[in-house]
Order: structure tokens, then C-alpha cells, then sequence
């Protein structure tokens, strides 16, 4: 499903702020917040983007970063293979799995088609150290609407991204059974060279 994992690459960058981290903002605040401003700056400056991929991935990471927690999602990513690596390993891997997906965010986030994103009802309590940020996605073709769902834990004392999924298949899912696979075939330093060389060669299950 490749079109489901390109759709979902867009719109988690739309759902990120613009690199300010407040730690009085609460996760569906900083979702709504975010949304005009990306998509402003896609409108305003698509035709550079699309010539200038440096100038693409500057603005990505500057978007993505501040609000995903790279080193958690690589911690689930990896799971058992985590445990078993050593910190040079970790550390490659977490840097690696960045740049693959900010690079996969820079191609994807081109494609977005001005789709309509409502968000739903958010609950949680002052107590609660994980939400889930709740969108659905309204295509203007028709199409059937997507449910995208943000999930965000409180880490000293600012809410950061630690995984995303549209209609139910979580983006850490869905790279974990990658490299469990890889990692198991080619081993964990191969795996991590690859994708340090090529990050593109490392692509989702999904068809």
C-alpha cells in the first residue's frame, strides 16, 4: 500500500509545529496550530521545494525534529535488536532512521492535494503521560475519509510524537516488521550501513 504509507508521510508533517517547543502546549493545540502554517508554507513555496531538495529537507527538519523523539521511536523500531546493540549501533541507527524519514517526508510532503483535515474530539486528563491526537482526512474527490491518529508522550515536561497511524497501522508496526527482517537476513550493522549509504533503500512493507 504504498499510497496509504505516502499519505501518511504528508500528513504527519502536517501535523508538526514550526520547531517551537512549548511546554505548556498541549498535543491536539500543537496539531491544530501547525496546520495552517505548514500548509501556508507549501502553497507559498512548493515550485522551490520541488527544484531545490536541500532547501526541501532544511525546512523538514526543522519541522519534524523538535517534536518526534527519534531515540524512543528507534527503541521500538528495533525492539529485541535494540537490546542486544551496542551504543555506536544505537546512536547510527536513531540518526539513520531520521534521515530516512525526513528525506521520505521531503518526497511525500510535495504530493499533498489540499485534502481537508477535521479533528476530533481530544480527551485526556492532566494526569496523563500519553494521548492520542485524533484527525480524520476529508479527500475533495470523494473519496473515502482517513482516520489519523497522533500518539505524543510527555517527556520533560513537552509533548513529543512517538508514533503515527492511519486507519489503525502504526507507522512503528509497520517499520519494526522491516528490519526485524532485514536484521535477521543481513544483521544490524549491515542494515544500519545501508541505510547510512542509501536511505531510500530501505522501504515500507506496505504495497
Amino acid at each position: 500500500m504504498k499510497k496509504f504509507f505516502s499519505l501518511l508521510l504528508v500528513l504527519t508533517v502536517l501535523g508538526l509545529n514550526n520547531g517551537q517547543v512549548n511546554a505548556g502546549e498541549m498535543p491536539d493545540v500543537i496539531v491544530k496550530n501547525a496546520t495552517e502554517e505548514i500548509l501556508g508554507l507549501l502553497r507559498k513555496n512548493h515550485s522551490i521545494y520541488k527544484k531545490d531538495t536541500a532547501a526541501l529537507y532544511k525546512m523538514v527538519h526543522k519541522k519534524i525534529v523538535p517534536y518526534f523523539d527519534f531515540n524512543t521511536m528507534s527503541k521500538l523500531v528495533l525492539g529485541r535488536n535494540w537490546r542486544t546493540a551496542n551504543s555506536d549501533q544505537r546512536e547510527r541507527f536513531t540518526h539513520a532512521f531520521r534521515d530516512l524519514l525526513i528525506r521520505t517526508y521531503a518526497t511525500a510532503i510535495l504530493r499533498y492535494t489540499n485534502e481537508k483535515i477535521v479533528y476530533l474530539p481530544f480527551r485526556a486528563k492532566p494526569t496523563d503521560k500519553k494521548v492520542i491526537v485524533k484527525t480524520k482526512v476529508v479527500s475533495k474527490s470523494g473519496a473515502p475519509d482517513v482516520q489519523l491518529n497522533y500518539s505524543f508522550f510527555n517527556k520533560n515536561d513537552a509533548w513529543k510524537v512517538f508514533d503515527v497511524s492511519i486507519e489503525g497501522i502504526s507507522l512503528i508496526n509497520n517499520y519494526r516488521s522491516v528490519y526485524r527482517e532485514k536484521v535477521k537476513k543481513q544483521g544490524l550493522e549491515s542494515v544500519i550501513k545501508m541505510i547510512e549509504k542509501d536511505p531510500g533503500q530501505t522501504k515500507s512493507k506496505s504495497k
